[in-house]
C-alpha cells in the first residue's frame, strides 16, 4: 500500500473555492474509480484557513504514477495553478 498525505496551501481565503472546484471537476469520484485506488479523501485544516489535507491511498505505486498521467490529474494541475500557493506532499509505504 501506498498513501500520500497532499496538504495543499491555497492563496489567502481560497480553500473553500479550491475544494468547491475540485467537487465539480469530479477528482475524488473519479480517483475512486481507478485501478487500485483505496481511499481518496479530502480534510480541512483545524488550524490552517488556507490548507486543505488530500490522503490518498493506493494498492501499488504503480496504480498511483497511473493516476498522476489520466486528464483529469492534468486538470487538477490547472486548478492548483488558479487556488495554491504550494504543496505539501508526505509519503508512506506499508
Amino acid at each position: 500500500m501506498l498513501t500520500w498525505n497532499v496538504t495543499y496551501h491555497t492563496k489567502p481565503c481560497q480553500r473553500e473555492a479550491f475544494y468547491e472546484a475540485l467537487m465539480a471537476l469530479g477528482v475524488r469520484e473519479n480517483s475512486l474509480q481507478e485501478e487500485g485506488n483505496v481511499k481518496y479523501d479530502y480534510y480541512f485544516h483545524a488550524q490552517d484557513p488556507d490548507a486543505l489535507l488530500l490522503v490518498e491511498t493506493w494498492t501499488q505505486p504503480a496504480f498511483q504514477e497511473a493516476h498522476c498521467q489520466t486528464e483529469i490529474f492534468a486538470k487538477l494541475q490547472a486548478l492548483k495553478v488558479r487556488f495554491c500557493e504550494g504543496v505539501t506532499i508526505d509519503k508512506f509505504n506499508d
